[in-house]
């Protein structure tokens, strides 16, 4: 890709071989199952927010290389401090899928009770803390539970992902300066997907990219081709072994492409130009790994119809399991507030209640 920014797969298909990550044949496809899966969702749920079914939604298309080549390399034992569009990492760590779909739809399967807007998956048996709507919030929450993790003394790492444009706020500056001088067991991802919203990278920073602005904080940084998931994988992978070993934080710069708008509220045809768009879609990763797959012989058209299929069939099973779930219980307004109710807060979950047994209330959440 030149310019310093790794890359392993070639657009049209080769490889490095040199630089190619450890995986099994398996796990090569399994990379390629859930990008296909993501994109699967991606398309359902953008369908369900313009029939109304769902309020809100963002999608990971023509990032589904970035997401999933890193998420592929964090461990168990690791937490996940997201931006918008990671969800698919929760689905790789093992989430359900109807507790996903819930989610989106806000119904009793929502593990957060339909408190949050479509998108800010949240599981604590994931390791995976929802993601705030306000720019870079996440970036100095990650710096400081990792630093937690290094006054414990265990050896989890935090991966905290960001957009472009987070790089921008302060919490960018202050998690990268506070997790350099502790050297806490973190890697910043930053998903470069050349948009903040509408504002266009070149808006963003004067600087050649977002991994040399890591030097001045006194951390490695590394560009990586954010459409080739073998290199993402790679890159991701020897940071959190590098934060592992005790030896501090990495920035790594996924550059990529978001192919739709920033979310189902935005229309980028209003502020992107037709033919730089054209080109980046030659670019997709879905493609590209794909091509690398048949060339390895890895996958045929036969199981790549099945693998679409496969996740085609996920999708709409569980969208029909949340559609079909009940709002969640009004008790829930009460609960995960306090450890112990308040006064006020028991008169009122009493009240409801009584509301409840003589009929006068619906029980739905008041979304």
């Amino acid at each position: 890709m030149g310019n310093g920014v790794l890359q392993i797969l070639s657009p049209t298909g080769e490889i490095e071989k040199s630089l190619l990550p450890e995986l099994t044949d398996d796990q090569l496809v399994d990379l390629y199952r859930h990008m296909v899966r993501v994109r699967a969702i991606d398309t359902r749920m953008l369908a369900l927010q313009r029939q109304g079914r769902i309020g809100f939604y963002g999608t990971c298309r023509g990032q589904e290389a970035a997401t999933v080549g890193s998420g592929a390399a964090i461990g168990d034992q690791d937490w996940v401090f997201p931006a918008l569009r990671e969800g698919a990492v929760l689905l790789m760590r093992g989430f359900s899928m109807e507790q996903y779909m819930g989610q989106l739809v806000g119904c009793a399967l929502d593990p957060t009770h339909g408190r949050q807007m479509p998108c800010h998956f949240s599981s604590r048996e994931h390791h995976f803390v929802s993601l705030s709507s306000v720019i870079g919030t996440q970036i100095s929450q990650a710096m400081g539970a990792a630093w937690g993790a290094k006054i414990k003394g265990d050896k989890t790492v935090v991966v905290g992902y960001m957009g472009d444009g987070a790089t921008s706020s302060t919490d960018f500056h202050t998690a990268l300066t506070f997790g350099a001088v502790h050297k806490v067991p973190a890697v910043f991802v930053c998903q470069n997907n050349q948009w903040a919203i509408s504002v266009p990278f070149s808006k963003q920073t004067a600087s050649d990219g977002i991994a040399s602005k890591a030097e001045a904080y006194g951390m490695p940084g590394v560009a990586v081709d954010g459409n080739d998931v073998l290199a993402v994988y790679r890159v991701t992978r020897q940071a959190i072994d590098r934060a592992r070993a005790g030896e501090g934080p990495t920035l790594i710069e996924a550059i990529t492409y978001r192919q739709e708008g920033h979310s189902s509220s935005d229309d980028p045809t209003r502020y992107r130009d037709a033919d730089v768009h054209e080109e980046w879609m030659k670019k997709d990763p879905i493609r590209r790994y794909r091509t690398y797959l048949e060339l390895e012989g890895l996958v045929t058209e036969e199981l790549d119809r099945d693998i679409e299929a496969e996740a085609k069939a996920a999708v709409n099973e569980a969208i029909a399991v949340a559609e079909k779930s009940p709002s969640p219980d009004v008790s829930t307004l009460f609960s995960d507030v306090y450890a112990e109710l308040t006064p006020a807060l028991r008169e009122q979950a009493e009240s409801v209640e009584r509301e409840n047994s003589d009929g006068e209330a619906d029980g739905a959440f008041p979304l």
